[in-house]
This record gives structure tokens, sequence and C-alpha cells, in this order.
């Protein structure tokens, strides 16, 4: 691994750990573009990487009380299934074109977490079966295609539709990454050679970056913190079209 995966690894873990969400959406760029990996091969590799980090992340929430089990199995349970369908659907892409759709996907997620939010008294958990799967199912269609463990979308959909407050959102958001991704990752597993070295170094890093992430998201302001990451993410997305059309 070089420098600069090495720096790719710890942002991965760091994000994680910090939001619940953002270090897979980092991932695919950080793969190909850092670590030279083709962007077929990346995709699985993305997903092991995550799935890692995340399920670390979430065993240190789960003892700090922030997690919400029944939410966690219904998102679990209809994301794993989404993230299978959307495997399947990634070699409809040449690899141009999925890299160009995760561009777009990182734009509108980086606009989205740079608009203001509108303020409002956090209601009670309340994960209804019918919302909570749906919505579980579309994240893990995302997750398998595109490569990524889908905490970017999970988060808003863990606070809208099954009522979470921020702090439990974001440990209940690992958990979710952390079995889409194995979902995503198995499934991928005959469609190229896992670098396994390469792998257990990404792992072990962003994994470590999950959990001093965790331990620094309560001491940072969440409103700049989120303001910060918008950013990354944006230009993260413009970065992979410009190496898209050059």
């Amino acid at each position: 691994m070089n420098a600069l995966g090495l720096v790719g690894a710890i942002g991965i873990g760091l994000s994680l750990g910090l939001t619940g969400a953002g270090g897979s959406i980092l991932t695919l760029p950080v793969l190909v573009y850092l670590a030279g990996v083709p962007p077929r091969e990346a995709v699985g590799l993305s997903l092991l990487i995550v799935g890692a980090a995340a399920l670390t992340g979430a065993i240190q929430r789960a003892r700090a009380g922030e997690m919400h089990f029944r939410a966690a199995g219904m998102f679990v349970i209809s994301g794993m299934s989404g993230a299978y369908l959307g495997s399947k659907l990634t070699h409809l892409l040449s690899p141009e074109a999925l890299m160009l759709s995760f561009a777009a996907l990182m734009a509108a997620v980086a606009v989205k977490m740079l608009l203001p939010a509108k303020s409002a008294i956090e209601p009670a958990p309340e994960c209804k079966p019918l919302r909570c799967l749906m919505a579980g199912f579309a994240v893990g269609v995302l997750t398998g295609f595109l490569g990524v463990g889908g905490g970017f979308l999970l988060m808003p959909a863990l606070v809208k539709f099954a009522r979470l407050p921020i702090r439990m959102a974001t440990g209940t958001s690992l958990a979710i990454i952390s079995c889409n991704s194995a979902a995503g990752f198995l499934s991928h597993l005959d469609d190229a050679a896992v670098p396994w070295s390469l792998a257990l170094w990404f792992s072990l890093i962003a994994a470590a970056g999950v959990l001093v992430g965790g331990k620094m998201a309560s001491k940072l302001p969440e409103k700049q913190l989120k303001r910060a990451f918008g950013l990354l993410v944006l230009a993260t997305a413009v970065f992979v079209l410009w190496r898209t059309f050059i």
C-alpha cells in the first residue's frame, strides 16, 4: 500500500466512525485512484473493507447503548436482499459508466449535506415494518450496485423512517452497513480475484480509524463536521469526473 492509499484508508475509517456514513462513498475512488485497483475489482473489495470497518464501529456503538436492534434487523433483512440484486446490475455498465454513476450519486449526496437542515424536535424511535423494510431494500440495491455501504442514505432513512435520534442512528447505520456490505461482497466473489493482502491492510487501518472516529464524534460540532464532509464528497465527485473524461 502506498502513502496515498494509507491516508485514504484512515480517512475511510474516520468518516465511518464520526458520522456512521461517508467512508463507504470514499472507498471506491480511493481504491481506484490511490491504490490502482481496477473499477470492477474495486467494487467487491470496497464492500469487504467497509464491512469490516463498520462492524468494528457497530460493536463500539452497541456497547455504548447507541443501537436500535429492531430497526437494524428490519433494514438488514431487506437490505441484504437488495444488495444481492444490485450486485447483478453492476455488469450492465462499463467501468466508465460505473464511475460516472458513482460521481453523480456523490454530487447529489454532497449537495444535500451542504443544504441547511430543518431543525425539529426528535420524535421517539418507531420502526414500522413496511416502511422500514422498503427503505432498507432501496438502500441495499444501491449498496450492491455501486459498492457503497449505503450509510449516506441509511442515516437519513433511519432518522426519517425509524425516527431514531442521530447518535442511535449512527450506531444502527454501522451495523446495517456491515451486513449489507457482507452480502454484496459475497455476491461479487466470482467477478475478480480478491487481493487479500491489500484487503487486510485496508480493513485493519480503516477499522482503527473507525474506533478513533467514534471517540472523537461526541467532541466535535455536528454542523461543522457535516459541512466539511459534504465539501469533501463534492470535491471527490469532481475528481472522479475529471479522471473519467481525461
